[in-house]
């Protein structure tokens, strides 16, 4: 079995973001859309149809973002069954990325042109938590979960009750997104600081209002 490098992993990772960033990854879902065991609604008014569509470009920038922040992390932690932990949930993640971006294409919309940004910071933030040590990487992994929850949360309350595609990602993402919060807390994640949780809803906020719009 070949031995891959840190500069192999971080090549493998540059490519990754590339084809994320430019939606052309190779790799399908690896769970079937939640989306597709409903019809689409007919009910829904063009400004519906804008705002969940503002809402999912929203979420699908969330998924950029974790999906930076996992695998940077898994390049530099120290046990393999802390890296085999993200590399999961980033693939989990993958999953609700393809979603999303399933989704802006039926509403006729786009994703956000700052995702760029959003993942080339996500991962630096990923890379640096993993440096610190693998219970501050859980750490990073659980309050990031705990944040989007509470962020979907929101976003149920806003969608359209007759959106039953948007509504059947949404749940299944929520329900994804605790159990990997749980998964990392089981495997004894270090309560983050205060001044680190507050920093990291401040980014959270500023993510979702800009890519509400762009």
């Amino acid at each position: 079995m070949r031995h891959y490098s840190r500069l192999d992993r971080l090549l493998t990772e540059t490519q990754h973001a590339l084809d994320v960033l430019c939606n052309q990854t190779s790799h399908p879902p690896a769970r079937p859309n939640p989306a597709e065991a409903y019809p689409e609604s007919q009910a829904l008014s063009p400004a519906e149809r804008a705002h969940i569509a503002a809402l999912m470009r929203v979420n699908h920038t969330g998924e950029i973002c974790a999906q930076a922040l996992y695998r940077g992390q898994a390049l530099f932690v120290r046990s393999p069954s802390t890296r085999e932990h993200l590399h999961q949930a980033a693939r989990e993640e993958h999953d609700h990325l393809l979603w999303c971006q399933a989704r802006l294409i039926t509403l006729d919309a786009h994703t956000s042109w700052l995702n760029g940004f959003w993942y080339s910071a996500s991962f630096k933030i990923g890379v640096i938590a993993s440096l610190l040590g693998d219970d501050w990487s859980e750490g990073f992994v659980l309050e990031t979960e705990r944040q989007v929850e509470s962020h979907l949360d929101q976003h149920l309350k806003d969608i359209p009750s007759q959106d039953l595609k948007t509504l059947a990602i949404l749940k299944k993402m929520r329900e994804d997104e605790i159990l990997h919060g749980d998964a990392a807390h089981a495997r004894g994640a270090r309560p983050l600081p205060r001044w680190v949780r507050a920093l990291m809803r401040a980014q959270s906020k500023v993510m979702t209002r800009l890519a509400y719009w762009i």
